[in-house]
């Protein structure tokens, strides 16, 4: 409940109520107004009692966002494991031979379709693939026999398509069970950490990944107590449309209140990238033995770097007033070709 402080002060010691009307609304209670005409020389102030909360820090001047696979934990290889663990389990099979992803090829999907779904559909149908992108002859370009489920070739892209939710909903079971053993990429936590102490820089997580597994990766590697204190998280399951599409990015920015100019991205594919380009978004890349041969400059990235075990701070990405740097990392990414 609210009190009512009278006091002979200042004007400017108080928190004037002009003209002298407080009206109060806490949830659950009605709107009350107090109409109060104090003597001349007394003024009002208002104090909250010991149980209200803090009033809430200022907006953030800018933000760093995280993508997850790859950026805080090298997991691409637990995935495509697990994919095949599905494969398996499902006894999917065309013309004969089992469905096994490569390590080769599944480099060349993570860098192609973001998002597990996408995958499977591009890589049984050859649809989902952004315009101009590379193919590879391993993409079948045909609905597998799920020989283990009956056996039935799908009939068309709905059947298919439904076959491709029940083999990402075992492959997520099986990823939350591999991903319990990994640890997070070198120094990107303590950049996370430095981001999060710093005034007036928000702080996120945004991956393509379904929340099942998504949120295994989050807590056993980034941890509860750290998550509290992001500004914003999204997976795959809370947008429409996945990377390389901006949207992910663009929804990030607009639940933080600030424009793309004034956010920074790491990712570490070519798919992660272009989302973070197409949000019209700086972007540093750090990148993996999977992914390091991709043209990571030619494709618009503002940095790259295998990684931050050079103990990179905020303070290469942000000036002390909180905006972006011209140049990230300077003196720690890879030069330029």
């Amino acid at each position: 409940m609210l009190r009512l402080l009278l006091a002979l002060a200042p004007a400017d010691a108080l928190l004037l109520l002009a003209p002298r009307r407080l009206a109060s609304r806490r949830a659950g209670l009605a709107s009350m107004t107090l109409e109060i005409s104090p003597p001349d020389g007394f003024v009002w102030g208002v104090n909250l009692d010991e149980g209200s909360p803090p009033p809430p820090p200022p907006p953030p001047s800018a933000a760093l966002l995280f993508d997850c696979d790859g950026v805080l934990v090298e997991t691409e290889e637990l995935h495509r494991v697990a994919y095949n663990m599905a494969f398996e389990e499902f006894g999917l099979q065309i013309a004969g031979a089992p469905v096994v992803w490569s390590k080769e090829y599944y480099s060349f999907l993570a860098n192609t379709v973001g998002g597990g779904k996408p995958k499977m559909r591009y890589h049984f149908t050859g649809l989902g693939a952004p315009q101009g992108a590379r193919t590879h002859q391993d993409t079948a370009k045909v609905w597998p026999a799920p020989t283990a489920r009956g056996g039935a070739v799908p009939a068309d892209e709905a059947a298919g398509m439904a076959l491709v939710d029940e083999l990402q909903d075992f492959k997520t079971e099986c990823y939350k069970q591999l991903v319990t053993k990994a640890g997070p990429r070198p120094g990107v936590l303590a950049l996370m950490d430095s981001a999060i102490a710093a005034p007036g820089i928000a702080v996120g997580i945004c991956s393509a990944s379904t929340r099942g597994g998504f949120e295994k990766v989050v807590d056993a590697v980034v941890g509860q107590e750290r998550l509290a204190k992001l500004d914003v998280v999204i997976a795959g399951d809370d947008v429409s449309r996945k990377k390389p599409h901006p949207e992910i990015y663009n929804v990030a920015a607009q639940r933080l209140g600030l424009s793309s100019a004034d956010c920074v991205v790491v990712e570490d594919s070519i798919v992660g990238l272009r989302a973070a380009k197409a949000a019209n978004m700086r972007c540093v890349i750090t990148y993996t033995p999977e992914t390091q041969a991709e043209d990571f400059y030619a494709e618009g990235a503002d940095a790259k770097l295998l990684d931050f075990s050079s103990g990179v701070e905020v303070g290469a990405l942000f000036s002390p007033e909180g905006a972006v740097l011209p140049e990230l990392l300077p003196g720690v990414r890879d030069p330029r070709p």
